[in-house]
C-alpha cells in the first residue's frame, strides 16, 4: 500500500496521520489496493459561508481522497435530522434549450436506476445508513424519483459576473453577453416553480436543479475573486473559489429540524467541460475540463491501483515553437492527442461516437451525474447543514474525494472523439455509473474491516463448524470470520447524548438451547470474544447426538441483518423420548451461563407431556448462475435425520419484488428485525427415512421472467420440516441466503 503526500497548499496546513490510521490502512481488504491521497483542502471543500449564503459546496479544487484524520471528529453531536426516505425531482432550468436531449435522457435514467436500487447493500448510497439522529433511525437511502421536467421561465438579469464567459458564437440565449445567476435567483426561481405547480415541500423532498453549458451559477457577485461554477483560466484565486455543486435549503421557519415548509435543493450547474461537444467552439471545449469535478484526474487503472495523477503534456520551447508552425488542422490533431495521453475523465454511458447530432459528447452527462450522486449523498446525511460533518465542515463525499475504487468494468484510456474513458463502479437496476465514493465512519472505530471509503457494504457473517465431536464435549464456534462492514457507529441516548453503537450476533445451536446473544466482533466493551456482552466467539456442548444446524445472525449498526447456518455431527446417545429432567439440548452459553433445557414438542420442564425430540435439517444452494435459475429452477442440496413433512419457501426482500412486479404472500414468522419480504416459490418435501438428496425449485414464467432482469439478486431459502411423531409432533426450521448473479 502506497501513501503519497502532496505539499500542502497556502490555504491550510497538510493533515497529518493519526496512529490510528496505520491500523485503519492495515485493515483493508487484501482484495482492494488503496492509496489515500493527503492534501488540504481548499477553502470551499466543506459547509461554508459566502456572504449572505450558507451551502454544503464540491470544490473544483479538491485534490484529497481521505481527511488526514480519518474523519476527525467527523460526527452529529446534536442529533440533528438526517433523511429517512426521500422524492426527488429533477428541474432542468434551460429557457434556451441548450440541455441535449441525450444528457438528459442519461440523467434521468439515473435517477430511476437510483430509485429502483433503493434498499441495495451494494450501492454505494447503503453506506449513509450508519449516521443516525436523536430518532436513532438510521438515514436511508430509499430514494422515489418523481421524474424531471424542464422550467423555461427567462433567465433573470445577470447578479454576478462570469469569471469566464464562453466566445460570442457560444453565447446562450438572445440579447445575453453571458448568463450567470446567484444563488438568490436559483432559490427564487425554484419557490416559484414549486408554488406554480404545486409540488410538495418539507424534509423528505428533493429538487436538483440543473442548468445547461455556458449558464454560471456564483454564491457572491462573481468575477475573478468570486465563488462560482466557473473560473478565469490562469487566475489561481479563481479557481480556489470554484466549484462543481453544492447543496441547500430554504428554512423560512428556522428550526433546527426543518418543518413542513422547507425547501431541500441541490444546485447542479453544468461543470462537465465541453469534450467532443462540437457545438461549442475548439476554445469553448477545452475550458474548465470536466475531469476537474470528477476523479481529479488520477489514473485508476495502474496495477496495484495507486491512483497516480494523470500528467498534463506541457511543451517545451521547442515543442511550443513546431506547434506553432503548425496549420489549425494538424495542431487540433496534436491537441486531441496531448488530451488523450493527459488527464481526462471517465465516462461509461458513452454511445459510439459520432452520435445523432455529429458530436462525441453523450457521455458528459456521466460527469453531471456523479456531483447529483455526490449531492444527494450529502443531502441524506447533512440535509439542514447542521448534521454529519467533521470539524473542518467536511461532509460524507468530501471525505473520500477522487476516490473510486475498485472499478467493476470499463477502460481507463481516453478514447478519441470523446476524449475519455469508460470505467464504472457502480451498477443501479441495470445501468453502469462511475461515482465518487462515500465515507465509512466505522473505519476510524473498529480495526476490522476498516475500510474507510466504501462503493456499497457487506453484511457476511461466517464461521467453521468443528469436525465431528461426542456428546459433551465443548466445541467453539468462531464469528471473528464475518465480514461487516458498518460494523460500529453512534446512537443517541433518550436525553439526546452520543453514544458508541456496535454489530451484534444471535447464535442458535440447533439443539433447543436458549440463543446466544451479544456484540459482533472488535466491540471495546468486550473483554474477550466470548464474554458478556460480547458473542463473537461461543462454546457449547451437545446432549445428545445428530446432526444440528448451527446458525448465526448478524446484524449491522444499519439494521441490516444476514443469517448463515453450518451443520454439525455430534455422535451419542439418542434425546429421550419422554420428559426425564432431561432437555433437548444442553451446554453452556457464549457467556458462560448454563443453556436451559427445553422441550423441542413445547412441553415445559417436569411436564408429563412426553418430549420429542427436534428433527434436523440441512440446506445448501448448489445454483449460482441468475440466468440458469430462472430458465431451469434453483437446486437445493438437502439431509434429514429421519422421516419427515414439510415444504421449501423461497423469499424475495418485498420492495425489490414490488419494484419488479412479483406477486407473493407475505413471510411470516421471520426473525425479528427481517426486512419484508414475499414467499415468490415453493416445493414440497416428504421422506420416508434420514438421508440426503437434492430438490429444483421452480420459478412461475412470471416471476422468472422479471427476476432475469437483474444483475444479481439475494434470495432467502426457508426450510420447514415436521417429524412424524403420533403425538405433538416436533418442527425444525433452517433459514440461508443465497446470492446469484449474471
Amino acid at each position: 500500500m502506497t501513501i503519497i503526500a502532496r505539499s500542502p497548499s497556502p490555504l491550510a496546513a497538510l493533515r497529518s496521520v493519526p496512529a490510528r490510521a496505520a491500523a485503519v490502512l492495515a485493515g483493508l481488504a487484501a482484495t482492494t489496493t488503496v492509496a489515500f491521497l493527503l492534501a488540504a483542502a481548499p477553502a470551499s471543500a466543506l459547509v461554508t459561508v459566502v456572504g449572505s449564503t450558507t451551502a454544503g459546496v464540491q470544490p473544483r479544487n479538491g485534490t484529497f481522497w481521505l481527511d488526514g484524520g480519518l474523519g476527525a471528529k467527523y460526527e452529529n453531536a446534536s442529533g440533528n435530522p438526517v433523511l429517512h426516505g426521500t422524492v426527488t425531482y429533477a428541474v432542468y432550468w434551460d429557457p434556451t434549450d441548450n440541455y441535449h436531449g441525450d444528457w438528459q435522457n442519461v440523467i434521468d435514467t439515473y435517477f430511476q436506476s437510483a430509485g429502483a436500487a433503493s434498499g441495495s447493500r451494494s450501492t454505494v448510497f447503503a453506506v449513509a445508513a450508519q449516521y443516525t439522529d436523536k430518532s436513532n433511525k438510521p438515514a436511508s437511502y430509499q430514494s422515489t424519483f418523481r421524474g424531471a421536467i424542464t422550467d423555461t421561465e427567462p433567465y433573470p438579469a445577470n447578479e454576478c459576473e462570469d469569471p469566464s464567459p464562453f466566445e460570442e458564437a457560444d453565447r446562450i440565449g438572445p440579447g445575453h453577453t453571458s448568463v450567470c445567476l446567484t444563488n438568490a435567483q436559483i432559490v427564487k426561481g425554484l419557490e416559484s416553480f414549486i408554488g406554480t405547480h404545486a409540488l410538495p415541500k418539507g424534509m423528505n423532498t428533493i429538487y436538483d436543479v440543473l442548468t445547461p453549458p455556458g449558464v454560471t451559477v456564483c454564491l457572491d457577485e462573481g468575477g475573478v475573486k468570486g465563488h462560482c461554477s466557473d473560473y478565469a483560466a490562469g487566475k489561481a484565486e479563481s479557481k480556489e473559489h470554484s466549484f462543481c455543486s453544492y447543496h441547500g435549503d430554504v428554512n423560512p421557519g428556522g428550526l433546527s429540524t426543518g418543518d413542513g415548509n422547507t425547501i431541500v435543493y441541490a444546485m447542479i450547474p453544468w461543470t462537465a467541460g465541453g469534450a467532443g461537444d462540437n457545438h461549442l467552439k475548439l476554445e469553448d471545449q477545452k475550458q474548465t475540463p470536466g475531469w476537474e469535478c470528477q476523479d481529479g484526474g488520477f489514473d485508476p487503472s495502474s496495477k496495484p491501483v495507486a491512483e497516480q495523477p494523470e500528467k498534463v503534456k506541457v511543451r517545451g520551447p521547442k515543442e511550443q515553437k513546431e506547434f506553432e508552425e503548425k496549420n489549425t488542422e494538424e495542431q487540433a490533431l496534436q491537441e486531441s492527442t496531448e488530451s488523450i495521453q493527459g488527464p481526462h475523465q471517465q465516462e461509461p454511458n458513452q454511445v459510439p461516437c459520432p452520435s445523432s447530432d455529429g458530436g462525441c459528447d453523450v457521455g458528459l452527462a456521466d460527469l453531471i451525474i456523479n456531483q447529483i450522486a455526490n449531492e444527494q449523498q450529502n443531502i441524506v446525511t447533512n440535509p439542514l447543514l447542521n448534521a454529519w460533518q467533521d470539524a473542518a465542515h467536511l461532509e460524507n463525499t468530501d471525505e473520500c474525494r477522487n476516490f473510486f475504487a475498485p472499478v467493476l468494468g470499463g477502460s481507463s484510456p481516453a478514447q478519441p472523439g470523446s476524449l475519455a474513458g469508460t470505467l464504472f463502479n457502480q451498477s443501479l437496476n441495470g445501468h453502469d455509473y462511475y461515482l465518487n465514493d462515500a465515507f465509512n465512519l466505522a473505519a476510524g472505530r473498529l480495526p476490522y474491516p476498516g475500510v474507510p471509503c466504501l462503493l456499497g457494504v457487506n453484511l457476511d457473517p461466517k464461521f467453521t463448524a468443528p469436525n465431528t465431536v461426542n456428546s459433551g464435549d465443548v466445541v467453539s464456534f468462531n464469528g471473528m470470520e464475518s465480514d461487516i462492514s458498518l460494523d460500529a457507529a453512534v446512537r443517541f441516548s433518550g436525553t439526546g447524548v452520543p453514544e458508541a453503537n456496535y454489530a451484534t450476533y444471535v447464535w442458535n445451536f440447533g439443539d433447543g438451547s436458549p440463543t446466544v446473544s451479544g456484540l459482533a466482533p472488535g466491540a471495546p466493551p468486550c473483554e474477550t470474544p466470548w464474554l458478556e456482552p460480547c458473542a463473537a466467539g461461543v462454546f457449547h456442548a451437545y446432549a445428545y447426538g445428530g446432526v444440528y444446524t448451527v446458525t448465526l445472525t448478524a446484524t449491522d449498526v444499519a439494521g441490516n441483518t444476514a443469517t448463515v447456518g453450518e451443520p454439525i455431527t455430534v455422535v451419542g446417545p439418542a434425546p429421550p423420548s419422554s420428559g426425564s429432567g432431561s432437555g433437548a439440548g444442553s451446554g453452556t452459553t457464549g457467556a458462560g451461563q448454563s443453556a436451559g433445557q427445553t422441550s423441542a414438542g413445547g412441553a415445559s420442564p417436569g411436564s408429563t407431556t412426553p418430549l420429542v425430540p427436534l428433527p434436523v435439517a440441512a440446506q445448501t444452494v448448489i445454483s449460482r448462475s441468475l440466468k440458469t435459475v430462472t430458465h431451469s429452477g434453483l437446486v437445493v442440496r438437502y439431509s434429514v435425520n429421519e422421516q419427515v413433512a414439510g415444504r421449501f419457501e423461497v423469499l424475495l426482500d418485498r420492495s425489490i419484488a414490488k419494484r419488479l412486479g412479483i406477486s407473493g404472500t407475505p413471510a411470516v414468522g421471520l426473525p425479528a428485525g427481517s426486512p419484508a419480504q414475499v414467499v415468490i416459490a415453493r416445493a414440497i418435501l416428504v421422506t420416508t427415512a434420514g438421508g440426503r438428496n437434492t430438490v429444483k425449485i421452480l420459478f412461475s414464467k412470471r416471476t422468472a421472467a422479471r427476476l432475469s432482469r437483474l444483475r444479481k439478486v439475494t434470495l432467502t431459502l426457508r426450510l420447514t420440516v415436521r417429524n412424524a411423531a403420533s403425538h405433538n409432533p416436533a418442527t425444525t426450521t433452517v433459514v440461508s441466503t443465497v446470492t446469484l448473479g449474471r
